[in-house]
């Protein structure tokens, strides 16, 4: 008797399923798509019903050889790939690629990768979703026109080497919209007058001024300038004050659902300091499994790519008992908390969640690095909470009157029953004091106690200008707006930032100029394709499209005709877009004729003589600091690595190259205290902290040398390559070398000219 092959995408993925079947089963990768359209052509037939011509993959010759080889061998053939969209088209490529007879129930999809799951999943297969199949031909053809057919406008237009895609453009639309709401802000001045009170017991409290009673009615004061502020504040000085109302009360603070892809992404920017992708790549291992001593390869996780909510009454079940056990019966609820999805559409997955309860973040950190074990613990200590009780508080208002006239407010809280938050915090920093996690007592008074004004101040205030988006809180309005699904958002911010659309300022993401000119051209000249609402339709036809309510081929019909017309008429009637040329108010050091300006390359911008290509010097954009090198005092300056679009820091005698010194950390003239090496500010996890330079010394404590040591384990190698490519970009390179790299340059931007989402 012959075995029966399960295929699945990742050998990850396969080592785990390969401990929980036996014998009988032959378990292969296709180590993800194996066909795709073809890269040197749109390889969509327009004019018959949009269809594609899929070509087997380039490098995938070898993993299909060996899967027909095995396929042929065996009894019978399971598709067990991911149990989404883009899961379900593998599915359906294998299928043809191994002549699998159609309508055969050969699909067998898992939501985790436990033993259970997996073996009630191959007892029952089903046919391939036509359905969620054409769903996802139908993004991908989307996507191919899009990219396709607008990018050479754009390089016809404004200059070789851009691309426009279906939501990338969007989501670059949303950044440079932000920018133009900062660069309109027009700020205003407002005051603040704060009292700091004191009763007959000597108990302090600090107020801040509210407005006027005015016939027994309080009317808020905004105080416009200083003249209103200093009427105000004179007119306190010297009055007694008095306790005019108190109001005690409680509240509850609800615990958060667990984890969806986006929430997930969010939640690890803010709290680990993780980029979408790096998220999504380290969830993808907890998912596909890990290495546990003792046990085995382990998949921790479930299914990563949902934006559901929902939870098996298993998983239920199992949470409960764990909160039970670690926290006591009074932690949890007397029935299981639910939480809503926002569309039937959403419910196909469950939310991510622990696949193995017994398996705490502890219990297997020894088995992780230390990303896994951090982003793990995130998401098993969010599952538990979720199922906790709220926590509770009591609050306390309270309002003082100076001279029966100026009111004061004050208010205060104190934690009462912990709930949830015993197992999990699930706000930021800025949301815990606003929300008043910390206990805020106010002193014990009563209506009517008279106060004396201690102390008061008064400052000056404006108004701030609009946030520019982070990575999460773009993939948080991604969401909210419909654009993309949760397996887009991660691909989205990298591809914008990879074609130099935006960069990464601190936490901020923030258009370039090249991304702003991109954006207004396609707004004169696509509106539709950079416009929220008519990307979120689409989306929405795409999920119709998946239901079975819409036939894909209309979707694209109904698409591609007025998008054709856009750009036939942009080929011929458009100019050319010229693009300001940013000089650095320096004369090329190799030339001594050209200036020096900033341009934008395939890996971000640079500096190059303008008078390129007689002259071909280039080097990295820097910035000068105010730190000196501390091997030859010379200036330090910064520079951004094109790999990883991180700081560092060199001499700037490198540029020469007459010095050796690199740092991820900036260079500081303080010395040690105790071995006497320099010490440098170092930024991890956004927090800034002052180290010893020399991991050696005594002060370098355990938990900051283990940081350290993450940080450069990740980086000092990009560092290092940065700093090579500065020498190297300084030699002169014949013509004839750089026509050759031009031509592949372009050939390389053609082939990767559709927008991937």
């Amino acid at each position: 008797m012959g075995k029966k092959l399960l295929i699945v995408e990742s050998p990850a993925k396969a080592k785990t399923i390969n401990r929980y079947l036996g014998d009988e089963y032959v378990i292969a990768a296709s180590v993800g798509h194996i066909r795709d359209l073809p890269s040197m052509s749109l390889g969509v037939d327009i004019k018959h019903d949009f269809k594609p011509r899929y070509i087997n993959m380039r490098g995938k010759e070898k993993v299909i050889s060996d899967l027909k080889s095995k396929a042929e061998k065996a009894d019978c053939v399971f598709i067990a790939t991911d149990p989404d969209r883009e899961g379900e088209a593998i599915g359906w490529h294998l299928e043809k690629v191994l002549n699998i007879e159609e309508q055969a129930p050969v699909r067998v999809t898992f939501n985790e990768i436990t033993q259970n799951a997996v073996r009630q999943a191959v007892q029952k297969p089903r046919t391939l979703n036509v359905n969620l199949v054409n769903a996802q031909q139908a993004r991908r053809i989307l996507d191919r026109l899009v990219g396709y057919e607008l990018s050479p406008v754009l390089w016809q237009k404004i200059r070789k080497g851009l691309s426009a895609g279906r939501v990338q453009s969007v989501a670059t639309k949303i950044l440079v919209d932000k920018e133009r709401e900062i660069a309109a802000f027009v700020p205003e001045e407002y005051w603040l007058i704060t009292g700091e009170f004191v009763n007959g017991s000597g108990n302090a409290l600090t107020a801040e001024y509210y407005g006027k009673s005015l016939n027994g009615k309080q009317v808020k004061d905004k105080l416009a300038d200083e003249s209103a502020a200093l009427a105000v504040f004179n007119d306190l000085q010297g009055k007694k004050a008095e306790v005019v109302a108190i109001k005690k009360g409680e509240r509850k603070r609800q615990p958060s659902p667990p984890y969806t892809t986006s929430t997930l992404q969010q939640e690890a920017s803010w709290r680990l300091g993780f980029s979408s992708s790096r998220t999504m790549k380290v969830a993808q291992q907890l998912y596909e499994g890990v290495e546990i001593k003792g046990i085995g390869q382990t998949s921790l996780i479930s299914y990563i790519r949902t934006d559901s909510v929902r939870i098996s009454e298993e998983a239920l079940s199992a949470a409960r008992n764990l909160i039970a056990s670690e926290f006591g019966e009074a932690a949890l609820p007397a029935k299981p908390n639910y939480y809503k999805n926002k569309g039937a559409s959403q419910d196909a997955h469950e939310a991510i969640r622990p696949t193995h309860f017994e398996l705490t973040p502890e219990k297997v950190q020894s088995g992780l690095t230390n990303e896994q074990f951090q982003l793990y613990k995130m998401i098993f200590q969010k599952f538990l909470a979720s199922q906790m009780l709220p926590a509770l508080y009591s609050t306390e208002k309270l309002d003082i009157a100076v001279n029966d006239t100026y009111i004061f407010k004050a208010k205060g809280e104190r934690l009462l029953k912990e709930g949830f938050l015993a197992a999990f915090n699930s706000r930021n920093v800025e949301e815990n004091q606003t929300e008043g996690v910390k206990d805020n007592l106010l002193p014990a008074l009563t209506e009517g106690e008279e106060l004396n004004i201690r102390k008061l101040k008064k400052e000056q205030k404006f108004t701030a200008p609009p946030k520019r988006y982070t990575e999460a809180s773009l993939i948080k309005l991604m969401e909210e707006k419909g654009i993309g699904r949760p397996s887009t958002y991660a691909p989205t911010i990298r591809t914008i930032m990879d074609r130099g659309y935006a960069e990464k300022v601190e936490r901020n993401l923030q258009p370039t100029e090249l991304g702003t000119v991109v954006t207004s051209f396609l707004e004169s000249n696509f509106a539709k394709i950079v416009d929220i609402s008519f990307t979120k339709e689409m989306e929405d036809d795409l999920d119709q499209v998946e239901a079975g309510k819409k036939d894909y081929v209309q979707v694209l019909r109904e698409f591609y005709a007025p998008f054709s017309r856009d750009i036939e008429n942009a080929k011929e009637n458009l100019a050319k877009v010229e693009l300001a040329v940013k000089k650095t108010g320096e004369k090329c050091p190799e030339c001594q004729k050209g200036d020096l300006v900033y341009k934008d390359g395939r890996f971000g911008q640079f500096i190059a003589c303008e008078r390129f290509p007689e002259c071909q010097y280039t080097h990295n954009v820097y910035t000068k600091t105010a730190a000196l090198c501390p091997l030859c005092s010379s200036p330090v300056i910064s520079m951004k690595s094109h790999k990883r679009r991180k700081i560092f820091y060199v001499c700037d005698k490198s540029l020469d190259p007459n010095c050796a010194f690199i740092s991820w950390n900036l260079p500081l003239a303080e010395k040690c205290e105790l071995c006497g090496a320099y010490k440098e500010e170092r930024i991890y996890r956004r927090q800034k902290s002052v180290i010893c330079s020399n991991e050696n010394c005594p002060s370098r404590a355990k938990k900051n040398k283990k940081a350290q040591s993450e940080v450069n384990e990740t980086s000092e190698t990009d560092a290092t390559e940065n700093k090579k490519t500065t020498a190297r970009e300084k030699k002169p390179k014949t013509k004839t070398k750089t026509k050759a790299k031009t031509a592949k340059s372009e050939k390389d931007e053609k082939e990767k000219s559709e927008a991937d989402e």
